[in-house]
């Protein structure tokens, strides 16, 4: 799971101001990795620049970055090698839901109430913008990721490994985390520093144990 320390309030500031801040929170979290072409190129397919996505839907671009700033909505999941901050297509989509900006947090971490502390670290986890590990990012498909992964690892460890039944019922978790998952591109194996989980808990399986 993606990790990042708690934001703070960020103050009214010029655009190039905010845009350099955003570039600055950006590689304190994923740290300085250059963006090859094919990088870029995946991540045009995949993703939209924010103020594209901000002309179409009526929205100001810096007003976004200050609530990207203030821990309010994700940072960008990638800073193309243009500068573009790229972002997932429904941005919005989870405020829209929750009923606006002010009430995401609560809405967003009422998805662990049994479980505050892990609600509170998925929350981080999801305003550091490192969530391009699913083709959609809510709260209903982070949990439905970590069951996925956490079933996966516990079938090595089956006595009837190996066996028919054994292997449909891998293939079949293992094709469910692959609908979740886009494919990533090598700039996600530098700032995670290794594989992803589509490296680990899909295309590792596959090889290793091949479908029956």
């Amino acid at each position: 799971m993606p990790t990042v320390s708690t934001m703070s309030a960020v103050p009214a500031a010029p655009a190039t101001d905010l845009k350099r801040r955003i570039a600055d929170r950006f590689h304190e979290v994923n740290g300085f990795h250059p963006m090859t072409a094919a990088d870029d190129a995946y991540v045009s397919g995949q993703f939209v620049a924010l103020e594209q996505l901000c002309e179409v839907r009526g929205r100001d671009a810096d007003e976004v970055r200050r609530l990207m700033l203030a821990g309010r909505l994700p940072l960008p999941g990638y800073l193309r090698s243009d500068g573009a901050e790229m972002v997932p297509a429904d941005l919005f989509a989870l405020a829209d839901e929750a009923g606006g900006v002010d009430l995401l947090e609560a809405w967003f971490t009422a998805h662990w109430a049994a479980d505050p502390a892990t609600g509170q670290a998925e929350w981080d986890a999801y305003l550091s913008g490192q969530y391009v590990c699913l083709h959609t990012v809510t709260p209903a498909t982070i949990q439905l990721k970590e069951q996925l992964t956490a079933a996966i690892g516990a079938a090595m460890d089956e006595p009837y490994a190996g066996s028919a039944p054994w292997s449909a019922r891998l293939h079949a978790l293992v094709d469910e985390l692959d609908a979740l998952e886009p494919t990533f591109t090598a700039y996600d194996r530098l700032r995670f520093g290794g594989p992803t989980s589509r490296d680990t808990c899909v295309d590792a399986i596959r090889a290793r144990h091949p479908r029956r």
